[in-house]
């Protein structure tokens, strides 16, 4: 009975960390954006630079520089990747979009480089770019034909009329106050005003809710703040009033609308002000952040009103049913993940990774599978692994792999493009983060580069013959089996 609270105790610690660190100023700024993206952008304009028939050379590139642009975990990225998959993006470009955004972001990127060295962001970016346009273009040949059958559904309704420029001034208003809420530079960090408040009872409260949820962070267990706390509660609010305020909006604007968007929007601006407990009481600040955040919500209104009050319903009725698909599995993911790190000690993967086996950079990508950290927290527990005596291979596939292949993620992934082609995905991850981490490895090992570069040209050409097999096998099967 003890070991099953346990569990639970786990699990709830994650889901609560996890919903009061990650959920307003990252999740919710991209459910708005995937929304947009649906409701309001032509499907042509997607279908034209990200479609299966776009050229390669301008559709991977896109995607991958629209990914390195975002601040984004990968549970924040499957909303974006949602939508454009949804409005005509190819299967290959919009997984080289879903992979490359959390793993070579410029905060994952800046992050990586600060604390494990200049040398190894450098690998992560590179061995990210080739990995994610590889994967894409691999994902658009085996399932080729399934592409093209989902895109000409498509492209038989769509309005040929390309994207309008209100319409790209309210996506990038919306990616702004995304990047904005997220991204660590010294302009948003700056403190602009703060006052301590002697609230006797702010220490003590946070005091027991450290008692509660401790921070513990090799297991990524982020603890919980007073804010954090406040910010729970008002999510739940916000829920309450979005399920008929937004689930209900295709037929019209109701009390409930007004009352959902006005919470939101006081939740965010409260969510980018800086409170702490301290000894004394409790320490309140504004953060570039917060003037950042409060503006471009404050432009959203005007920009939102330009647009036809149908457009704007079907916005807002797109954005809940991205929440409703996606944040169910998020939630039990997540869950699901605080529960398996009982039973997972960090201490067995630094015994079994400590050399660069093949063995030692599976046991690194298992890692990153069933021990999801968010951006933030995952390269400080690489940096920690590392001096516990992770060898930098089996790290650097750890890496690799946390951004992309968490439980929660596979989850959504599958809810929106099938188990079939998430399951490939998975294996794909899988296999490239292995072999990044067995390259690297070698390369800090001091092994020849001609005798690295012959092992990756050999696995490459197994990759290429083994795809060229199952994408013949998949032309013969009927459309949409996968």
């Amino acid at each position: 009975m003890d070991f099953l609270l346990v569990i639970l105790q786990s699990g709830m610690a994650s889901l609560v960390s996890y919903l009061a660190a990650h959920v307003l100023l990252c999740l919710v700024p991209a459910f708005f954006v995937a929304g947009a993206l649906s409701a309001l952008v032509p499907q042509a304009a997607v279908v034209r630079f990200l479609g299966p028939g776009a050229s390669k050379w301008v559709a991977y590139p896109a995607a991958a520089g629209a990914g390195s642009l975002l601040a984004v975990c990968s549970c924040t990225v499957q909303p974006l990747f949602a939508g454009i998959y949804k409005q005509g993006a190819g299967l290959g470009p919009a997984m080289t979009f879903m992979f490359f955004a959390p793993a070579a972001n410029i905060l994952a990127l800046s992050y990586t480089g600060v604390a494990l060295g200049g040398e190894f962001a450098f690998a992560r970016l590179v061995l990210s770019l080739i990995f994610g346009v590889g994967i894409g273009m691999i994902m658009a040949m085996l399932f080729h034909r399934d592409d093209m059958a989902r895109t000409a559904q498509i492209e038989a309704f769509q309005d040929k009329a390309g994207m309008g420029r209100l319409t790209l001034v309210f996506l990038l208003a919306l990616v702004a106050l995304l990047i904005g809420g997220t991204l660590k530079t010294s302009p948003l960090t700056a403190q602009l005003w703060r006052a301590d408040l002697a609230w006797s009872w702010a220490p003590l409260a946070q005091a027991k809710l450290d008692q509660w949820l401790p921070m513990d962070e090799l297991r990524g267990e982020e603890g919980l703040s007073l804010q954090g706390t406040v910010l729970i509660g008002l999510l739940g609010l916000i829920g309450m009033t979005s399920v008929r305020g937004l689930g209900k909006v295709d037929e019209g604007f109701n009390t409930r609308t007004w009352t959902s968007l006005s919470l939101i929007a006081l939740t965010l601006i409260f969510a980018a002000v800086g409170i702490r407990a301290t000894a004394e009481g409790l320490q309140v600040a504004l953060t570039g952040r917060t003037v950042v955040v409060a503006a471009l919500m404050a432009a959203l209104v005007p920009l939102a009103r330009t647009f036809d009050p149908w457009d704007v319903q079907q916005w807002l009725w797109e954005t809940w049913r991205f929440v409703k698909q996606i944040f169910p599995l998020l939630v039990a993911g997540v869950f699901i993940v605080g529960v398996i790190r009982v039973f997972i000690e960090p201490a067995w993967v630094q015994a079994v990774a400590g050399q660069n086996t093949l063995l030692g950079n599976m046991a690194g990508v298992v890692f990153g599978v069933f021990m999801y950290f968010p951006t933030l927290v995952e390269v400080p527990v690489a940096k920690m692994l590392l001096s516990l005596g992770m060898h930098p291979g089996p790290l650097l596939a750890y890496i690799m792999a946390d951004p992309e292949l968490s439980v929660q993620s596979m989850l959504i992934t599958a809810s929106i493009i099938g188990r079939r082609k998430t399951a490939t995905y998975v294996v794909l991850v899988a296999v490239f983060a292995t072999a990044a981490g067995l390259a690297y490895g070698a390369w800090t090992d001091g092994r020849p580069v001609w005798h690295i570069a012959l092992s990756v040209a050999t696995l490459g050409l197994a990759v290429a013959a083994t795809v060229r097999i199952l994408a013949r096998r998949q032309l013969q099967e009927p459309v949409g089996s996968a």
